[in-house]
C-alpha cells in the first residue's frame, strides 16, 4: 500500500507487518525496515535507532520535533511496524532496552571506537554489539524455514554455495562442515565457474546465496541461475525483500550490530556464522548415521598428521 506524500516528502511504500508478540525485536524491525523507508519515515526509524531510551520517554510530539517531521507521521510508522499507536511503540522500545541493560549488552553499543581507546573497552564495544546481534538475529530467524533448509541440503545431491568478498569466507566456512560429514558441497567464489555448476543444476540439488545485503549482483545471478534449473534456492541475508531474498525459495534472515571499522557487512559475518552453524547441526542430526560414519572415517584419515601427544618432535 502507497500512503500519500506527508510533511513535503514522498512516502514510503508499507505494508503493514504482523502484530509483534509482546515487545520482541521491535529494534531488529525497525533496522530491518529501515531501507525501505523514505524521507519522514526514515528520520524518525534513524531517530529510534540513534537513541532507542530517549525514544521510549519522550512523547509522540516530542519525538516527531527530534526527527524533524510529525505525530502523523510517527502513527504512520508505528503502524508500519505493526503497532496500534504510539504507546505500544514506546512500550516495546522500553522493555527491550531494558532487557539490554540487564544483559549488559549496551555496554558501548553506538558509541565511536576512538583511535586513542584502550583495547579493553574495545574488547568490551565488540562483544556487546556482537551479542546484541545474535540475541537480534535469534529473534528474528524463522525456524521453520531452517527446518526447511536443513531437510532440502539433508536430501540434496549436491550443494552449490555462492558468496562474494566476506560472505565468500562464510560460505567456505560452510562448506567444509558439510564436506565433514558427507555432504557434497561446494563453495563457488569465481562467477564464471560459480555459473557452470549453477547451470549443471537440478531438481534435487540445493543451492544457497549468501550476501548481507541481498544486492549483491553476482550472488544474485549465481543463485537465479541454479534455481532456473531446478534446484532449490537459499538466502542467507539481513534484508527479507533484499532481490537475493525474492528470488530464494527459502530465506534465513540475520541481524548485525555495526561498530567503528566494523560497518554492517563486516559486523554481519558472526550472525552469518551462527546461523549456518545452526543450519548444518540440523543437517548433522537428520543423517546422524552418515555423518557419524564420516566423522570417524575424516578423524581417522588425517590423525596422522596431528602433532604426538606425548610432546616428541621429529
Amino acid at each position: 500500500m502507497v500512503e500519500p506524500a506527508v510533511d513535503g516528502v514522498a512516502a514510503a511504500t508499507v505494508v503493514k507487518a504482523p502484530s509483534l508478540n509482546g515487545s520482541d525485536g521491535v529494534l531488529v524491525r525497525v533496522r530491518t525496515l529501515l531501507p525501505e523507508f523514505t524521507g519522514a519515515l526514515q528520520r524518525v526509524a534513524e531517530q529510534v535507532l540513534t537513541d532507542p531510551a530517549a525514544a521510549s520517554r519522550a512523547t509522540i510530539v516530542e519525538l516527531a520535533e527530534r526527527s524533524g517531521t510529525s505525530p502523523a507521521t510517527v502513527t504512520r510508522f508505528c503502524r508500519a511496524l505493526g503497532f496500534d499507536g504510539y504507546a505500544d511503540l514506546r512500550l516495546g522500545i522500553a522493555a527491550e532496552t531494558g532487557r539490554a541493560r540487564s544483559a549488559g549488552w549496551t555496554v558501548d553499543i553506538g558509541r565511536e571506537i576512538q583511535p586513542g581507546d584502550p583495547l579493553e573497552r574495545v574488547l568490551g564495544q565488540i562483544m556487546a554489539s556482537d551479542t546484541r546481534a545474535m540475541h537480534n538475529t535469534a529473534e528474528l530467524l524463522d525456524l521453520a524455514e531452517v527446518e526447511r533448509a536443513a531437510g532440502a541440503i539433508a536430501a540434496a545431491t549436491r550443494v552449490n554455495i555462492f558468496g562474494a568478498s566476506g560472505s565468500a569466507l562464510v560460505g567456505e566456512e560452510m562448506q567444509f562442515s558439510l564436506h565433514r560429514i558427507g555432504v557434497p558441497a561446494w563453495a563457488w567464489t569465481d562467477v564464471h565457474n560459480g555459473l557452470a555448476s549453477a547451470a549443471l543444476s537440478r531438481a534435487g540439488d540445493v543451492a544457497l546465496g549468501i550476501s548481507h545485503s541481498g544486492e549483491t549482483g553476482e550472488t544474485i545471478e549465481l543463485l537465479a541461475e541454479a534455481g532456473s534449473h531446478g534446484a532449490t534456492t537459499i538466502a542467507l541475508t539481513s534484508f527479507p525483500r533484499s532481490p537475493l531474498a525474492e528470488l530464494a525459495d527459502i530465506v534465513l534472515l540475520t541481524a548485525t550490530q555495526a561498530t567503528t571499522f566494523r560497518p554492517d557487512a563486516l559486523s554481519a559475518r558472526h550472525p552469518q556464522l551462527v546461523v549456518l552453524d545452526l543450519l548444518y547441526v540440523a543437517v548433522a542430526q537428520r543423517t546422524h548415521e552418515r555423518s557419524h560414519a564420516a566423522f570417524q572415517r575424516t578423524a581417522q584419515a588425517v590423525s596422522g598428521h596431528k602433532a604426538a601427544k606425548d610432546g616428541s618432535t621429529t
